[in-house]
């Protein structure tokens, strides 16, 4: 009889996809989570007989190596049992052999090649089987990243479209995002990150072999996102000026992001800044397996001393001049996993940063960090924990500064930073606050009592003096905001006038700003002042750009009484130079008889005109849409340079442009654009209203698309109009028999660096 062989084999591309929740990829390849079973049938010459021996190997990455998990060598035959790979004959008739594969969910992630090895009448041979991407699997229990609830599971792996938030704490706004993690071309450019990575260049190997842990491939990420240490996706820049790239403003989703930096070279995109680095990384670790989702912290400190404290340093005349900054708002993201090497209570949700702020082992990238750990003021847990404690819990110290050797401080609030910690809520668009999970309440002993385990740590870890007295706001009672020096046992003295600024009028572009600073008096004393006002547009990361305002004033309060004075901020001073979140910042510095001082600060927000986007038709998957746009021009000049930018995924396959005709000072005008959805499902379409005289207006529609065959809302069935060429989804195809023989103990080497195929 003859020597057992393979004549063909079929991997059902379509069933295993959809088995895996892999189908929404739009990739030709065979993507797969680990630890999960996938079908497989052998076209074999003649049915198995005894003393055939049938045998697979799974390789990844460049030396693929069983001690390092890259090489798995597996029978078939064995249990479906254990977390190894593993191959069992379902059923066979005659020579068609039924077989599941089931892989490690302890799996480095990757492109695997599958070799079936049969020895056979004394004849050994070996087949070249079908290539397949292995992902991280939430579905899987044994695996890392799983998580319980399939709401959840549907919302940080599926959900190619979500929101961010930005603006202040008491004025927050929402911005969409196309993540676009299953369009063509981006789970290629994923691993193209990881292979460009510093980590591969210094020992591929290795990088390969470490990829089976979500922490590490995560923190990979957050270092390559940004460009700061290696040829990473996006280039940073918090200027007001985007010379020959986008101003971070314009960006509506990752798709166009990943492809420029894949079409172009792999040369850092220009321009991002915390939610474009935020998106992109979100992109990235959902498109492999790992849930995630974004998350802004308002009022988030950037703690360069890695002393729990920021400081706000104030000019004589009122002016903002920090180092130590708070960004009005930060983005970052958390990812799902455990965190075996800590314990099982510091697993779930980990902080993950691309923004290049501080170094962390060398390079600019941050996490996983634990929230748990932070929360518990564990900060000596790998990793980053001074910074996050930091972002969510620093205290902050107010400076005035009259010049560069004399500085005086005024004034120390436990309280400000980290406000209204808001993320997407699963299944919905509604904003969900998650401050509690970074921190206990403020105001509460148990919040304060963290706070001090959080800086003794510092000076366990070296980071402070162990002689240091600096510690901000610790003391055997909980205080609340308070003056004077923070020397835990100095006594606190409490102002007499108390200031208040109060905005009464709209905060709409092109309106001038009025507000009035209400000064009161607490003493049974006259208390005069001295008032020095002052007003600057600022960057969302706190730092001033410029003066738009500023006065001066002599007052005396009587006792018990209140006195206001009123200020009125021009539109045709501050329209010109509002940054890209329309924020200004008004700052009251007042000396008092006593020559302490008091600085009132209030930031608003200055209000764009919003579009309204409707959808005039019915929506079906491969038909045309009308979208109707209505925009204003924001400006109090004639626009002549306005541009709809249309994007979304499922929706716009290459971002879409249109011209707007000329628009008076204020005026109006309507557009109707035809769009054809490409996928059904829930769509997020964005649209931009752009001009190199403003930041891009922003609006976003969510939309229901109906698949062929399925039933819309009102009843109406939706009838395929035009004939689309689809796969079959079965991957068969002809044995490529590598015939060489081999002996027992050979290594088998059929790994080889993973190249992408270009769009």
């Amino acid at each position: 009889m003859a020597a057992l062989k393979l004549k063909k084999f079929s991997f059902d591309k379509a069933s295993n996809m959809k088995a895996h929740r892999t189908n929404h990829y739009n990739s030709s390849k065979l993507i797969l989570r680990r630890g999960q079973e996938f079908k497989v049938k052998l076209y074999f010459n003649r049915p198995i007989q005894k003393g055939d021996t049938v045998e697979f190997v799974a390789a990844t990455g460049p030396a693929p190596a069983e001690p390092d998990y890259t090489l798995a060598v597996f029978k078939l035959s064995g249990s479906k049992k254990g977390n190894t790979w593993m191959a069992v004959i379902d059923s066979s008739s005659s020579a068609e052999v039924n077989i599941t594969i089931k892989s490690s969910s302890r799996a480095p992630i990757g492109p695997y090649k599958l070799t079936l090895y049969i020895s056979s009448k004394n004849k050994k041979s070996s087949f070249k089987l079908e290539d397949i991407i292995l992902l991280f699997n939430p579905w899987a229990k044994d695996d890392v990243v799983y998580m319980k609830d399939e709401n959840e599971r549907h919302e940080y792996i599926l959900n190619d479209s979500g929101i961010m938030y930005y603006g202040l704490e008491d004025y927050i706004n929402k911005i969409a995002w196309n993540y676009g993690q299953f369009e063509e071309g981006i789970l290629d450019t994923c691993f193209q990150i990881l292979n460009r990575s510093l980590n591969y260049q210094e020992d591929e190997v290795l990088d390969c072999s470490k990829r089976y842990d979500p922490g590490y491939v995560g923190r990979v990420l957050s270092a390559m996102i940004n460009s700061f240490d290696d040829e990473g996706v996006l280039e940073g820049s918090w200027s007001t000026k985007y010379p020959g790239g986008v101003d971070p403003q314009d960006w509506h989703g990752s798709v166009d992001i990943l492809n420029m930096w894949r079409k172009g070279g792999y040369k850092p995109v220009k321009y991002g800044q915390c939610w474009v680095f935020a998106g992109v990384l979100c992109t990235a670790l959902r498109c492999l397996g790992i849930p995630t989702r974004a998350v802004t912290n308002f009022v988030s400190a950037h703690d360069k001393d890695a002393n729990l404290s920021v400081d706000s340093i104030y000019s004589k005349k009122g002016r903002s001049m920090s180092k130590d900054t708070l960004w009005n708002f930060h983005v970052w993201n958390e990812s799902w996993f455990t965190r075996s090497e800590l314990g099982s209570r510091y697993g779930g949700w980990q902080v993950l940063d691309a923004t290049p702020q501080e170094l962390s082992g060398g390079i600019h990238c941050l996490g996983p960090t634990s929230v748990h750990a932070i929360k518990e003021g564990d900060i000596h847990l790998d990793y980053d924990g001074p910074f996050v404690f930091s972002e969510v819990n620093a205290d902050r110290i107010t400076w005035v500064y009259y010049d560069k050797d004399l500085k005086e401080k005024v004034y120390t609030d436990i309280e400000t930073v980290g406000k209204n910690i808001s993320t997407k809520a699963v299944g919905n668009d509604e904003r969900i606050d998650i401050t509690n999970s970074y921190k206990y309440p403020e105001e509460s002993e148990k919040e304060r009592a963290i706070y001090l385990k959080a800086y003794k740590k510092l000076k366990e870890m070296g980071i402070l003096k162990k002689n240091s007295t600096e510690m901000r706001g610790i003391g055997k009672k909980r205080r609340k905001k308070r003056s004077g020096f923070d020397d835990p046992d100095e006594k606190k003295e409490k102002f007499d006038i108390q200031g208040r600024f109060e905005l009464n009028s709209s905060t709409k572009v092109g309106d001038d700003i009025q507000l009035t600073l209400h000064l009161k008096n607490s003493s049974k004393q006259s208390q005069p002042l001295k008032v020095k006002l002052s007003s600057s547009t600022i960057e969302y990361t706190g730092r001033p750009n410029s003066e738009v305002y500023s006065d001066d004033a002599t007052l005396t309060v009587p006792p018990k009484k209140e006195k206001k004075l009123d200020l009125s901020i021009r539109a045709s001073d501050y329209e010109e130079q509002l940054t890209k979140f329309n924020l200004m910042e008004v700052v009251a510095l007042c000396e008092l008889k006593n020559k302490k001082k008091m600085l009132v600060r209030k930031v608003i927000v200055i209000e764009r005109p919003p579009l309204d986007i409707e959808i005039n038709s019915s929506v079906f998957v491969n038909n045309p849409m009308d979208v109707e746009i209505t925009y204003t021009n924001p400006l109090s000049t004639v626009l002549n340079d306005g541009v709809l930018v249309f994007g979304g995924s499922g929706l716009v396959k290459k971002t879409l442009r249109r011209k707007v005709p000329k628009l008076k000072p204020k005026e109006s005008g309507r557009m109707m654009v035809e769009i054809t959805p490409y996928l059904s499902g829930s769509r997020q379409l964005t649209v931009d209203f752009t001009s190199k005289h403003f930041t891009a207006i922003k609006g976003f529609h969510k939309i229901k698309v109906v698949g062929e065959g399925e039933a819309h809302e009102n009843g109406e069935a939706h009838e395929k109009m035009e004939v689309h060429e689809e796969s079959t989804g079965d991957n068969e195809g002809e044995v490529y028999e590598e015939g060489e023989e081999y002996e027992e103990g050979e290594e088998y080497d059929d790994g080889e660096e993973y190249e992408e195929d270009e769009a």
